[in-house]
């Protein structure tokens, strides 16, 4: 009774508040998963991160790149001859023979949502010959492109070596690249697919297991995992609640159950605790006495409670939470008023002022001349008139 009165009177004086929203860095010690960063899907606003830029092993997390660096690259129409070497590779399939004829996309297909290893050897070589070559045009397009500094992939698929390497932060700014992709989005969110192969005719499942729904979870879009010794259970997933739209990448968890309680927690910090919003190209923000503007349609994130905008010396837009951290940095362009051209409009005045007087000095010696004409008439008439 006594530990009960003592619990209310410290609720009344607020010591305790149970509506305090959860804290980010409060969250990260639930974490089992040893690295993670959670992403607004369309600012790119990095809302939550643990270990976010370490170098990890991404397992198959990797087919997320080739599927959009295939999609962009490549024809999904185009007819794939299936090479002899895909025979000879490790892990999960879905059984290709060698010189079947399959389409780019069908291929992609089976890459994401089976996470065909064999496919996913076809789409390099078919792209780029050989995986030296692949590797090289790959690691090119993911830096020059998406704007990756950390991430250096060796093959298609994610088996592991040691140069296969990446971050949670580059996965998710790779992932974030590809949802602008229709392409992508709709193979990344496929639960199943009918699958016709040569040797293998079968109905695709996706592994994800919240884009299956064997985890429920409200917006969940797609979904990708990946395992291998050395990564231990990785997972990528997007999910949406109205207008936010969230990029959850986990790395290394031990567990397969605890690596989507990870996503499951980030999931529920980010949409209880953000918002997300467009200004379009050339609305104006404020700061003080100085003006800016938006030089393309931007998605800006911002905190639901206590959240701070502010523009440094350099025209850029800091987004922070209530911690004053910095979420999300946004490049403006300066409004410069223009001042009044004194000097030209004293020159203006001057000279309209030259133009009156020589209006009026030509004025009077109209009058003269004619004053002179009229006077030299009447002294002709004059002159008539005494001759006669």
């Amino acid at each position: 009774m006594k530990k009960w009165l003592i619990f209310s009177i410290l609720i009344m004086f607020g010591i305790f508040n149970l509506n305090e929203p959860v804290l980010a860095e409060a969250g990260a010690a639930d974490l089992t998963s040893e690295a993670a960063v959670l992403m607004d899907t369309q600012s790119g606003a990095i809302l939550f991160g643990k270990n976010e830029e370490v170098k990890m092993y991404p397992a198959s997390l990797t087919k997320i790149a080739t599927a959009i660096y295939a999609i962009e690259k490549g024809n999904l129409d185009d007819q794939v001859i299936v090479s002899k070497k895909v025979f000879d590779i490790d892990g999960t399939r879905v059984y290709l023979n060698p010189g079947e004829q399959v389409t780019l996309k069908k291929l992609i297909q089976g890459m994401l949502i089976n996470s065909g290893n064999d496919a996913a050897m076809a789409i390099a070589i078919h792209l780029d010959g050989t995986m030296e070559k692949y590797s090289q045009h790959v690691n090119e397009f993911l830096e020059s492109e998406i704007g990756v500094k950390a991430t250096h992939f060796v093959n298609p698929h994610g088996l592991f070596d040691e140069d296969h390497y990446t971050t949670a932060k580059d996965l998710g700014i790779i992932l974030n690249y590809a949802m602008k992709n229709e392409d992508f989005r709709e193979i990344f969110g496929t639960k199943q697919m009918k699958w016709d192969g040569e040797s293998w005719d079968t109905t695709l499942l996706s592994h994800h297991r919240m884009l299956k729904g064997e985890i429920p979870y409200p917006g969940v879009t797609g979904g990708k995992t990946g395992f291998v010794d050395q990564s231990k259970q990785t997972l990528a997933t997007t999910a949406e609640n109205g207008p936010l739209k969230l990029t959850a990448i986990l790395l290394k968890s031990e567990y397969k159950k605890k690596i989507y309680d990870d996503t499951i927690k980030l999931f529920d910090y980010g949409f209880s605790n953000f918002k997300s919003s467009q200004v379009k190209k050339g609305e104006v923000f404020t700061s003080g006495k100085r003006q800016f503007t938006y030089s393309a349609d931007t998605f800006l994130t911002d905190p639901i409670d206590e959240g701070n905008r502010t523009v440094d010396s350099n025209g850029v837009l800091n987004i922070e939470n209530r911690e004053g951290k910095v979420i999300q940095t946004v490049e403006l362009k300066p409004i410069i008023k223009k001042k009044l051209e004194v000097k030209n409009t004293a020159q203006k005045a001057e000279q309209s002022g030259v133009l009156s007087l020589n209006s009026i000095v030509g004025g009077i010696l109209l009058l003269f001349a004619v004053g002179v004409l009229v006077l030299n008439r009447k002294q002709k008439r004059n002159r008539r008139y005494r001759s006669r």
